[in-house]
Parts: structure tokens; sequence; C-alpha cells
């Protein structure tokens, strides 16, 4: 079918000529979407050239669609083309041999990547076909930068043949289309007949265009004939005519063997007075399956271009409507733009025949692999020179290339896609190395030793605490609030390996939700036994029963409240605008940085403005109980605690900010193990000191002091 080309619009070695000139009116598409480079096509969407006397193609419609849905497939995916848009721009061929030679006209006079209209160029632009089956384009001396998805119909041809054999048909008439695709296509059908023994009765050739009197005439050729297997090799733009006078002239008994081109049409199939149709036999390409295809035609909407003519008529067509209220009377109804493509069965919306459309899917696949290896395969890269001054006028001196640019051909210089580099030597471009902070390296193993270190020392604390739990100094200040402790800051330990890694979509969730949350849980106990230690001198004066409003329960209470509120602010944080694993390439242009975004820098700091709160709180209110009588008082370690921690993540801001790469994320496991590791040693060495090496300091007597007999202490 010569009328249906696909061009890819693309600029390979463009050459300026002032001297062209555009003739004549510009040819507009009928659908268009810009991007970084342009795919052209040529469909016949409407069957005749003249606006007033057409008939709206639902097939070659799907088409277009088709075109437009592996477009932006491909515009989403990362593997393919990243960094690269890609648009479109679909004429209409109406049908129309000259119109199709328009329309791919002004697609070659198209602007393309350097070019405008006041400036054409010759530029290469390379075609590719959907449905051209004709053997003759096989010929690459006569069309070296033709391609196409289909077979050739020599193929189709011979297998014809070989099918009438088969049956035993061995005296046959024969009709194709007057173009080159049914001219070659039967050539080599009565060329390949004559080899199976098939004989030849009668041989007519007919177009769309053909008077009502010739195909008349052609029929009374058929029923007059002796042979009753007729072949067609038609397209099916030029079989209607044809079938629509047999139709009227009633069923003339003949066996039907056809071409890929009507035989698998279902309109044919289902409309009753083309019913003498019935049993005809030929061969189709295979049918497929594009997922998505079905729900992508099913939402195309008028109100995605409002401006597209187009658009509008295919929605009146189909709901026999009108958007304009003078011609609704004719339509019967108004548009109102609410009724839905998908109740709907018709030729457009069928996906169960993608024989076709399979075919556009794959052009425009092949035209984005062709220049995805453009990009990156720079077999034809050329670099840059200089002529030599004094010297002939072949001589020239080679300029070295900048960074990022490679050349291996006198001439021309060439910058490299985003995700390579240019080598030592500058003539290749090799892949830009990923950076991220991993297991294997150095710096990353050392961290994983001190995090398992601190993991291994806090169980060690949480077993001799637990050996040792009826003691004086582990019942002192609540015990349970002591062994949550622990179990935070072996969450906080471990929370840290969550950095180390390649990051992914969930890793970055959990690194960072994971340690704001057992962070908050370890202020909290922290905060919880600076609070019982406040409380347990304030028990002291006359009269006062704080202690019994300030129990276990509540302090439980206390801890689960401020850690459920840290735990709210990661809910909303991951439900807004989550943290992503993202490709660095600004901070340096040879390597890739892959790092995670935080989403949302208000949840971030969110995060780390409650615990710095709470900290802070927890100084305070430590600072002031540091000088309460007591030979064990546990407010002085935990002010050193907290005097640790604050400096630690005070320091930590600036680091962060200004830390590049992974060492932005070794500075914050840094701050998580340096905080850790302050809190537990400050907290709980003293009390394990006491407890291994002075057992005979752990006594209540000699932990309440002298000054603070009377002082109760809570378990």
């Amino acid at each position: 079918v010569p009328v249906t080309v696909m061009v890819l619009v693309m600029v390979v070695g463009c050459v300026g000529d002032q001297s062209c000139s555009l003739l004549g009116q510009t040819t507009l598409p009928v659908l268009s979407a810009d991007g970084d480079v342009n795919i052209g096509a040529v469909f016949s969407i409407h069957s005749q050239p003249l606006f007033k006397v057409h008939s709206f193609n639902l097939r070659e419609f799907q088409f277009a669609q088709t075109l437009i849905f592996a477009l932006e497939e491909i515009n989403n995916r990362s593997d393919l083309l990243p960094g690269l848009s890609l648009g479109y721009q679909v004429y209409d061929a109406c049908g129309s041999v000259p119109k199709a030679i328009q329309s791919a006209l002004a697609l070659m006079n198209s602007p393309g990547i350097h070019d405008s209209l006041s400036e054409p160029s010759s530029c290469s632009r390379h075609p590719i076909s959907h449905f051209a089956t004709c053997d003759c384009l096989s010929n690459r001396k006569k069309y070296p930068s033709f391609f196409r998805t289909i077979p050739s119909d020599l193929y189709q041809s011979q297998a014809l043949a070989k099918l009438v054999k088969h049956f035993g048909w061995t005296w046959v008439g024969v009709v194709n289309s007057n173009s080159d695709y049914g001219n070659n296509g039967m050539a080599t059908f009565i060329e390949a007949a004559h080899q199976e023994g098939v004989c030849v009765e009668y041989q007519e050739a007919i177009f769309r265009t053909d008077s009502r009197e010739k195909l008349l005439k052609m029929v009374r050729v058929m029923r007059r004939a002796t042979a009753r297997v007729v072949v067609l090799f038609v397209g099916l733009g030029d079989l209607i005519p044809l079938l629509n006078v047999l139709a009227q002239e009633g069923d003339p008994g003949l066996q039907w063997v056809g071409s890929e081109s009507w035989i698998t049409a279902r309109m044919l199939a289902e409309k009753q007075s083309y019913s003498f149709l019935r049993g005809a036999v030929g061969f189709a390409f295979g049918n497929v399956k594009l997922d998505g295809l079905e729900w992508f035609l099913d939402s195309v909407h008028p109100s995605q271009d409002p401006d597209n003519s187009l658009l509008r008529e295919f929605w009146e067509m189909v709901f026999q409507c009108s958007f304009n209220r003078s011609r609704e009377e004719n339509r019967g109804t108004l548009c109102t733009g609410a009724e839905s493509l998908a109740g709907l069965k018709n030729q457009y919306n069928d996906v169960s025949d993608l024989r076709i459309s399979s075919k556009v899917y794959t052009a425009v696949y092949a035209i984005a692999h062709s220049l995805h290896d453009l990009l990156t395969d720079l077999k034809n890269d050329s670099g840059r020179s200089n002529r030599s001054k004094g010297k002939h006028v072949c001589c020239y001196d080679c300029i070295p290339c900048a960074e990022g640019e490679i050349s291996n051909i006198t001439g021309i210089y060439i910058y490299i896609y985003i995700y390579y580099w240019s080598n030592e030597n500058r003539d290749h471009c090799v892949l830009k190395p990923v950076e991220f902070l991993s297991f294997e390296e150095i710096m990353g193993i050392v961290l994983v030793c001190f995090s398992l270190f601190g993991t291994g020392v806090t169980t060690l604390v949480a077993v001799v605490f637990f050996i040792h739990r009826d003691t004086p100094i582990v019942r002192a200040n609540n015990s349970e609030l002591s062994f949550l402790l622990l179990f935070s800051l072996t969450l906080c330990f471990l929370c840290s390996l969550t950095f180390i890694g390649r990051p992914s979509e969930w890793s970055c969730m959990l690194r960072h939700t994971a340690f704001g949350i057992a962070f908050v849980l370890c202020i909290s106990c922290v905060l919880g036994k600076t609070l019982v230690v406040l409380m347990a001198f304030r028990a002291t004066l006359p009269g006062s029963n704080v202690m019994k409003w300030f129990g276990p329960p509540l302090q439980r209470l206390c801890v689960l409240a401020l850690t459920f509120i840290q735990v709210l602010i990661c809910v909303i944080w991951l439900t807004i605008s989550p943290p992503f694993p993202y490709k660095n390439m600004l901070h340096y242009k040879e390597i890739v940085i892959l790092e995670c975004n935080v989403g949302s820098a208000i949840g971030f700091w969110a995060v780390l403005g409650y615990i710095g709160l709470l900290a802070v709180l927890c100084f305070v209110l430590a600072f002031l109980a540091r000088k309460l009588p007591d030979n064990f008082n546990e407010a002085k370690f935990i002010t050193f605690s907290m005097l640790i921690f604050c400096a630690v993540w005070i320091t930590f801001i600036p680091a962060y900010v200004s830390s590049p790469g992974k060492f932005t994320v070794a500075v914050e496991i840094f701050a998580i193990l340096a905080s850790s590791f302050g809190l537990l040693f400050c907290i709980f060495a003293p009390k394990c000191f006491i407890i291994l090496l002075r057992p005979e300091r752990n006594t209540k007597k000699h932990v309440m002091g002298k000054t603070s007999n009377d002082i109760h202490v809570h378990d």
C-alpha cells in the first residue's frame, strides 16, 4: 500500500542551502506534538482527497493513535532514550497518491533539529513503513534508505500460488490493484503459479477511482469466465468499490483467494451485503497483543487538544453528534463530551486484530532504538581541527577536545551523552562511573564494623543488666526504661546499615524513617529517666505525692506519646513526598552520584527538628537536676550524654550540607553512630563499672547516699 508510509524526521548531516524555497501551500499535520526529535507519519485517515466528500477511516485513525501510544510509552521509559523526548507529526493522505506525496514532502521540508522553515536544508530522512509490502522496495540500490516492519510480498505471492495448488485449483482468474502493490505482487504470483502448474484465465486491474462502468465490465468478465476461483491481490481501499458492485449484481458464486490487505478485514466479514465472500482464504500476519493500547484508545478525547478539528470530527462521527449547534439537526444530537469510547465496539477500539497496528508500534520502536544506538554507539563521531598557518591548505593542527567531548575523525567534535564521559585520550566515550557508599569499599566496611560493634556492646550491656536486674543500681530510676533505652540504641546502631548500599525506592524511605523513629524512642526514654530523677527528689518534700502520679504507667505513656508524634510526621512525609533514589549529575560532570533525594525537604527537617527539640528539652532538665543530692545521680550522666548528642548533630548540619556524593551519607552515618555511642557510654558505662568491678557499691544505701535515706526508689 504505497500511501501509508512512515517518515522519521531526524537530521543526519545537514547542509544549509539558501537557494531553496518552499513552493505552493504548506500542508499541515492533522495531529502533532513537539519533542526533541519528531517522528512524522502519513496515514489515509480520510478516503477521499476532497474534504467535503470523504469517509473517516477508523482503522487508519487507530494506526495514528497506536503511533502516539508507542511514543508516550517510550518517553516514559528510563532505559530507552533517557533525557530525550520524541514528538510526532501525523499527516492525512486521504487515500490519494498525490496527497500522500505532498504530505511526505511536507515532512521532508519540516524543520529538523537544526532547521527552520526559512532556511531549508539538505537532510536525510529515513522512511520506515508499516504497510508497504511491495517487493520492488527491496531493491537497496534504488531505495537505500527505505525500511519496513512488514514482510515483502515476494513470500506472500509465492505462498498464495502454493495454496491454490494445494486445493487443486489449477484454473483461476486474477484481479490486482493498479498500483505497485498490486502489479508487482500479482506478477510474482503468476510466475510462481505457472511453476506450480496453475493457469490463469484472465487478469484485471482496478483502482479506487475507477468508474462504475469499468467495474461492471470487470464483473461481467468474472461471471462469464469458466474459472470459479479468483485471486484478489488488491488493497482494501481498491476492493471496496468492486465489492459494492458485486453486492448489487448478486452473488457470483466464486471462490475467493485474498492477499493480506483485505483477507482479515473485520468490516468485510460483518457486512451482510458482502456475504458472498464467505469461505475466502488467504494468508495473514501473526496477531499480537499490545498491553495498555485498549485503555489508551478509549482515553482519546477532544479535550486533549480543543483546537484540533480531527479529534472533534472523529468524536462526531463515532457518536453521531455535533459540537456545532448549527449542524445539530443533521447529526441528531449535540455532543456533550461526556460520551465514552469504552462502551463502543468498532474498528477503532477493536484490539482483537492488531496485525497492522503492531507494525506501526514496531516501526516506532525501531526508530527509537536506532536513535538510542546513534547517541550511545558513537562510531561515526568526529573531532575538532584548525588549519595550520603558513602551511599547505590540507594541513591542520588538531585542537584537543574539551572534557566531555570526543573525536576520532578530523573535522568535527561531538558532545557526549549525559550518562557518558570521554576517555583519557578523548577519542571514545565511556560510561560514567556510578558512585554510592557500598558495603565493599573500605569506608563502608569500617562503618559497618562500628555499627555491629555498637550493636554487640549494647546487647552485652542488656545481658549484664538482665542478669543483675534485681540489684539496686539496675532497679533505680525505672529499670523498664533502661531496657527500652537499650533496645532503642540497638535500633539506632542497626538503622545506620540502611544508609549503606545502592539506594533503592524502599531503602530510601526506610533509612530516614527508621532513623527518625529509633532516635525519638531513644531520646524519649532518656527524657523519661530525667523526669523520674526530678520527680523522685521532688517527692522528698513534705506532703508531696508527685511519684504517685508519675509512676511507671505514666512514664510508659509519655514515651509512647512522644514516639507516636514522630511516627505521624514520618507517615505524612511518606504519603505526601517520600524519599526516592536520584542520579545526581550536577555536582560532578565526570561521575554519576546515586543518592537518596529526601523528597520533601520540610519532612526531612521536621524529623530532625523534632529529635533536636526533644534532645534540647532533655538536656535542660538533666542540667537542672545535675546537683541533686545522690551518690549516683543519673542526671549528671544524662547531661553529658545530651551534651555530646547535641554537639554531634549541631556539627552534622554544615557537614551534611557541604559534603559531596557518598561522603554526605558517611557524615550522616557517623553522626548516628557517634551520638549512639555517646548515649550508651555516658549512661550505662558507670553502671556497668559498679556492677562488674565494684559490686560492693551496688547497694541501696550507697546508691541513695546519706542525705537521701528517705527517698523512695521506684521500680
